[in-house]
């Protein structure tokens, strides 16, 4: 038995802006609703964590 994992990659089916959420939703297995909230939450204390990390996501992930 041999254990594949997917690679990371921006998801062009579960996307809102650029597929970083979904691509890391596909990757870990879990719902993309929890990666959006996770970045939403990161944009609270004046946004620039939370954009800065999903543009650098944006950038250093390769698209399917």
């Amino acid at each position: 038995m041999t254990n594949q994992r997917q690679a990371l990659r921006r998801s062009k089916r579960n996307r809102m802006v650029a597929g970083v959420c979904g691509g890391l939703a596909e990757f870990f297995g879990i719902s993309s609703f929890w990666f959006r909230l996770a970045f939403l939450i990161a944009l609270i204390p004046g946004g620039v964590p939370g954009v800065f990390l999903y543009l650098v996501m944006m950038v250093v992930m390769p698209s399917e």
